[in-house]
């Protein structure tokens, strides 16, 4: 499809190039995405593993606090399987695991999210974006929601996807480094695919499409929204620097392991989707382990993961995390978040121009 003819798009009408990802799991909150709003931001509401009744609830919670736009994210379903190779292994694996907090596995089902249900709440509701994880939905899904008066964004890891995606008629595309924390957005969720530098991606996937980028991984201060804005990016979508927000659901053992130190790594233990976290001992037993079938493996963890939350056990829940964690703010409102970040991108910025105009000293 022709980009020269698009309308502006909100990208290009934005107050700062800061966009606040969705947090599935728990810490995106309504109270999260007006914060961020206030602030200048753009805020985007997790739809991932909620129902389509409490996503509604938490659309009607952000309108009801501001007039701002604001997005949805929502999980592009994968196809049905009844594949069961290496689950019986694995589930005994997490039923000795979760006996350690009191809970029995759970059932490894397939779901689709409440796909079809949510796709009619957006519909109805008309959020500034849609933003789609895990795939691309098809062109006349794309056509409804635009013809709605929604953008839709294409969250993609490869040169390939932003083809597709561009090709299905995206009006924008969130290209997501392997730096990022949780899940990989990849159309396809295989070892190797979709484990791109966020720089590197950013300037292979311009050279291919003509979208407006929004580049998410790794961002956890200006300086690094600096650098994509430079990159060709219009916007950061950051995540991982949110966590730790007043504002933020995040659970108070997960909160106390991004005030620490750690390395992260790629992970199919929780989930049985390639996902990035903060290291911990239920990834370092069972990564090797595990099987490449999400949302099953999602479904079995999760009585372990709740009861290892309540409990405050950090060993046995998943960290999702970025690799730049180490540089967020802790127990601040999201609003100075953004203003410290702000501050450093014009910092940032101001910095390079002076220095692309200093002269060498004559010898």
């Amino acid at each position: 499809m022709p980009t020269s003819s698009r309308p502006q798009t909100l990208l290009e009408s934005m107050q700062l190039p800061i966009v606040q990802a969705p947090l599935s799991g728990g810490a995106s909150t309504p109270g999260l995405i007006i914060a961020t709003s206030r602030a200048g931001a753009f805020g985007i509401l997790a739809a991932g593993y909620l129902t389509a009744e409490r996503l509604r609830e938490d659309i009607h919670g952000v309108r009801s606090s501001t007039a701002a736009p604001f997005g949805v994210n929502l999980f592009v379903p994968g196809k049905n399987s009844t594949e069961t190779v290496g689950w019986q292994s694995y589930l005994e694996r997490i039923r000795i695991e979760a006996s350690a907090v009191g809970a029995e596995p759970g059932e490894p089902k397939w779901s689709d999210d409440d796909w079809q249900s949510k796709l009619e709440v957006v519909l109805s509701e008309r959020p500034a974006v849609v933003s789609f994880t895990f795939g691309c939905p098809g062109q006349e899904l794309i056509t409804r929601l635009r013809k709605a008066g929604t953008e839709v964004w294409i969250t993609v890891t490869e040169p390939d996807e932003a083809e597709r995606a561009a090709a299905m008629g995206a009006d924008a595309l969130v290209v997501q480094g392997v730096e990022a924390g949780g899940h990989r957005a990849s159309f396809l969720d295989q070892d190797s695919v979709g484990e791109v530098g966020l720089l590197a991606l950013i300037r292979l996937v311009s050279k291919r499409v003509k979208l407006p980028l929004v580049a998410a991984g790794g961002i956890c201060d200006g300086y690094a929204v600096a650098a994509v804005l430079v990159a060709g990016a219009r916007a950061a979508q950051i995540g991982s620097a949110f966590l730790d927000t007043l504002e933020a659901g995040t659970s108070p053992p997960h909160r106390a392991r991004l005030r620490g130190r750690g390395r992260t790594a790629l992970t199919r233990a929780f989930s049985g989707k390639r996902a990035r976290g903060i290291v911990n001992g239920f990834m370092e037993r069972n990564s090797a382990e595990a099987p490449a079938a999400y949302p099953q493996v999602h479904y079995l963890t999760a009585p372990m993961r709740a009861a290892a939350r309540a409990r405050g056990e950090p060993d046995l829940i998943n960290l999702w995390a970025g690799q730049a964690y180490e540089l967020i703010d802790h127990g601040v409102p999201a609003g100075q978040v953004i203003a410290r970040m702000a501050a450093e991108l014009d910092d940032a910025l101001g910095d390079a121009s002076r220095r692309r105009h200093l002269r060498p000293m004559e010898s």
